[in-house]
């Protein structure tokens, strides 16, 4: 005698048969629908190979778009991590390096970012500032006058952060021939 694959699996104890096999439900009837006209609604046809190729290909692509959104969001923190530590560095650096006065009369202006700043100076300051023995740095949207030696260091940490260091070589003549102390 032939026993279905079913009872052979029920033998070997591979699988076990479960009480809701056992239940069997009556069949369902087909519900009568009336449809007004409309015909009623067809199941799709299995995709096609193509098709399913297209959809692979689709999974992919939002894979690799996803993969490259994380690492460039990576990217961006570490990005962040790195300056908000150069800038802590030179917070620590300028602490009690700074050299301007409340009382500074005098304006030297310059070019940084595109655009003309200007710092207070007295005449001594300005003077040492034209020659290079002064520096100027910017944070926290200040411009901070310090010693040459610690603006190099700023220099070191944070290159964008000078915003002023004339080369004590070419201190009597600006870059377009014009000499320092006519400057505004």
């Amino acid at each position: 005698m032939v026993d279905s694959l079913r009872d052979q699996l029920l033998k070997s104890g591979i699988v076990k048969q479960l009480k809701e096999e056992k239940r069997q439900l009556p069949p369902s009837k087909p519900i009568a629908r009336s449809f007004k006209g409309k015909p009623p609604h067809k199941p799709k046809p299995a995709p096609s190979d193509a098709e399913m190729d297209l959809a692979k290909a689709y999974a992919i692509r939002a894979q690799i778009e996803a993969v490259e959104r994380k690492r460039a969001e990576q990217e961006a923190a570490e990005q962040a991590r790195l300056k908000r530590e150069r800038k802590e560095k030179v917070q620590k650096l300028l602490e009690g390096q700074v050299l301007n006065k409340a009382d500074a009369e005098q304006i030297r202006h310059f070019e940084y970012g595109g655009k003309i700043r200007r710092v207070y100076v007295d005449a001594l300051q300005l003077a040492d500032l034209n020659i290079g023995k002064l520096g100027v740095v910017q944070t926290g949207g200040r411009y901070l006058l310090v010693n040459q030696a610690v603006a190099h260091q700023v220099r070191d940490i944070d290159p964008h952060s000078v915003a002023l260091l004339v080369d004590p070589a070419n201190a009597g003549v600006d870059e377009d021939g014009i000499p320092n102390d006519l400057m505004w």
